[in-house]
Parts: structure tokens; C-alpha cells; sequence
């Protein structure tokens, strides 16, 4: 399996169960911050977006953040929800299309605080990958503390025990 093939099956497995968690959650509580520094639930969800749109303009080569054509965040949590699973596809239908050789150049991202280095474009879509799951994690303490039942991760959940 190519290192292309393998990105792929793993985004597309860690996509669908950050969008289970994303479901599961209360959109009427999508305000919910757990502290004065945290993001809300909302925001919190947004990075989903905002890394699906820069991992695609990653591919491109060009700066990824702040994405161009960034959508506006939808009110409703439902319409959150939907704009995750669009920019993961379009992130996915993106990686898809490209070369070996595309993948294999750099784009320029943070190295260090305040620092732009270049970075091969598969490893930025590997550290956008990880930190998804990073946030996913994050996101599924917001989850239950709006006493939303967190799903099945990684084994099983009070919530969704496997015996």
C-alpha cells in the first residue's frame, strides 16, 4: 500500500468517527465552553472545516491557512455538521487526484511559533490528520459534559459498551 493509499484509509476511517462524535453531539448546547480560554463547541467543531479547506490548498502548494473560500460558519449545529463532512470529502476527492509527485513537494506552514519552514505536502496532511484526532479527543469531553452520549472511539464507551 502506498503512502497515498494508506493517508486515504485513515482519513477516511478518522473523518467518519469524528463525524459520529460530531453527531452524537446536543446542537442546542453548541455554545458550551468549559472554560473562559476554551473555544465554544461550535468553534471547537469549526477546526474540522478549517483543516479539510487548508489540507486541500496544502495540495495545492499554496499557503493553507487562513483557507481561501472558507465557507461562513452555519448557525445551526446540523449545517456544521454537513460543512465537516464536505470539506473531509474535499479534502479526500483532493489527495485522490494528486500525484505522487505533487505530494512529495512542499508547502510552507509553521515549523515553530512565529517560524514558516517547508514542509513535504503529505507530511502537513499527516499533521492536519493528527491533529483532527487531537481535537476529536477534545471535543468528546465537550461531548459529554453537555451530556451527550460519546459513541464508540477507538473500543468501547460507557455509552456504547462492546459486551
Amino acid at each position: 500500500m502506498s503512502e497515498k493509499e494508506q493517508y486515504l484509509k485513515t482519513l477516511e476511517q478518522e473523518a467518519a468517527t469524528t463525524v459520529k462524535v460530531l453527531r452524537a453531539y446536543p446542537g442546542a448546547k453548541s455554545d458550551l465552553k468549559p472554560h473562559a480560554k476554551s473555544r465554544s463547541a461550535k468553534d471547537l467543531a469549526w477546526t474540522f472545516v478549517f483543516e479539510g479547506y487548508g489540507g486541500t490548498q496544502g495540495v495545492d502548494g499554496e499557503l493553507p491557512f487562513p483557507p481561501k473560500n472558507m465557507p461562513k460558519m452555519p448557525e445551526k449545529w446540523d449545517s456544521v455538521v454537513a460543512e465537516c463532512e464536505r470539506a473531509f470529502k474535499t479534502l479526500a476527492d483532493k489527495v485522490r487526484k494528486a500525484g505522487d509527485a505533487e505530494l512529495n513537494k512542499t508547502v510552507k506552514f509553521f515549523v515553530a511559533p512565529k517560524q514558516m519552514g517547508d514542509i513535504r505536502r503529505m507530511d502537513f496532511l499527516w499533521f492536519l490528520l493528527m491533529d483532527m484526532v487531537h481535537h476529536r479527543g477534545q471535543f468528546s469531553v465537550y461531548l459529554r459534559m453537555a451530556d451527550g452520549k460519546v459513541p464508540s472511539i477507538y473500543g468501547p464507551s460507557a455509552d456504547e459498551p462492546w459486551m
